[in-house]
């Protein structure tokens, strides 16, 4: 889960690698909380996906292609 406090984390360390370095230890907690944002960017994607629905699943259609009830195609 992406928290304000995860994206700030990142953003510290990122600052402070550019100006100082990181420690071994640091480097590894860079790594670690890039992984959990990775980590929730795919599944808020696979969740915006998943919710996505096929044409076929909102209505009956028939062969016309058309899934309402109001045109002249059916």
């Amino acid at each position: 889960m992406i928290t304000h406090e995860l994206v700030e984390k990142i953003n510290a360390l990122w600052h402070k690698q550019k100006s100082v370095g990181l420690t071994d230890e640091e480097k590894e907690e860079q790594r670690l909380a890039r992984q959990e944002y990775l980590a929730g960017i795919r599944g808020q994607m696979r969740d915006m996906l998943d919710a996505i629905k096929k044409p076929d699943s909102l209505h009956n259609q028939d062969d016309t292609g058309c899934s309402c009830d109001k045109c002249s195609k059916h």
